[in-house]
């Protein structure tokens, strides 16, 4: 079955977070952990995969703490998604940079993998961080 994990649940409600918060200048990691109910252990380690895909910067200091890099219209569930997730292929042979299955010139079922693939992409790249606050689906 393929699933969503924790890690990316959580990365899309941290995401929706910093942005229903973006006016508030940047987000204390311990504010976004309350709200949410997310152990701040658990969040630092996705932050880290946030911040290397710069979907967010880090202030530090007095004042510091999260911002998004972008307008909250600018980010796709796709992208937060892929990045939590290490990416959202339905299958492994579709995972990897050049697929290298030794019977991928005669699999009669790649074009599946591929169109599901297209499905997920297309239907998550068609969904903002602003579309959720907007139909109020704070909560995912």
């Amino acid at each position: 079955m393929m699933r969503i994990s924790t890690k990316g649940r959580y990365a899309l409600r941290i995401m929706l977070d910093l942005a229903q918060h973006e006016t508030d200048g940047p987000v204390a990691l311990r504010e976004i952990s309350e709200r949410q109910k997310i152990t701040p252990k658990y969040m630092e380690s996705i932050m880290s995969l946030l911040l290397r895909d710069n979907l967010v910067q880090s202030i530090r200091g007095k004042s510091g703490g999260y911002r998004l890099t972008r307008k909250a219209e600018e980010y796709k569930l796709y992208d937060i998604l892929s990045t939590a997730e290490g990416g959202l292929a339905p299958v492994h042979c579709l995972a990897m940079d050049e697929n290298e299955c030794p019977i991928r010139q005669t699999c009669l079922t790649i074009p599946v993998w591929e169109g599901l693939h297209k499905v997920i992409e297309d239907y998550l790249s068609g969904i903002s961080l602003q579309t959720l606050i907007d139909q109020g689906s704070a909560c995912v």
